[in-house]
């Protein structure tokens, strides 16, 4: 499968060498698209700072703070089959502290974050304790092969 990621970085250039590489960004998402069966392979993965992430989460979400991830599916007017999957917004800021407080490696997190995103614009959610539970066995699933451990371990409180 052919993916084409238009990857746009809006951070400080000291900030450039901690994002994934295209080739990481398109094995991710590669992943979840083979998994679920989806044949739509275009999509735009925009690293931003802590004040787009913000607006973005504001505007969208009616939550007033920057975010890890957002995902903004495309949807095609009736009659219309293109590939685009959607857009992707990760702040690079919120991504690297939260790696740092997980004892992550940047990398798993990403990996994780890229394919906790792909996977909302193909539709699944965790807004309910069922939908969480499946969303996060198919993420725990697509990380393995990556060799990236169970990011949810250690979430519970007092781990």
């Amino acid at each position: 499968m052919s993916i084409e990621i238009d990857r746009q970085i809006a951070v400080p250039a000291e900030a450039e060498a901690e994002l994934p590489t295209q080739a990481a960004l398109e094995s991710w998402v590669a992943a979840v698209l083979v998994a679920e069966g989806d044949d739509r392979h275009e999509l735009t993965i925009r690293f931003v700072e802590p004040e787009e992430s913000q607006q973005l989460n504001r505007d969208y979400r009616g939550k007033d703070k920057p975010t890890n991830v957002l995902s903004f599916p495309f949807e095609a007017p009736p009659g219309l089959a293109l590939p685009l999957l959607g857009d992707l917004v990760i702040c690079h800021a919120v991504v690297a502290r939260e790696a740092a407080e997980q004892g992550k490696t940047l990398h798993a997190h990403y990996a994780h974050l890229v394919i906790h995103g792909c996977l909302h614009l193909l539709g699944h959610d965790h807004i309910d304790d069922e939908e969480a539970e499946q969303m996060e066995a198919l993420e725990r699933t697509l990380l393995a092969p990556f060799g990236i451990a169970d990011p949810y371990r250690g979430d519970e409180p007092g781990a």
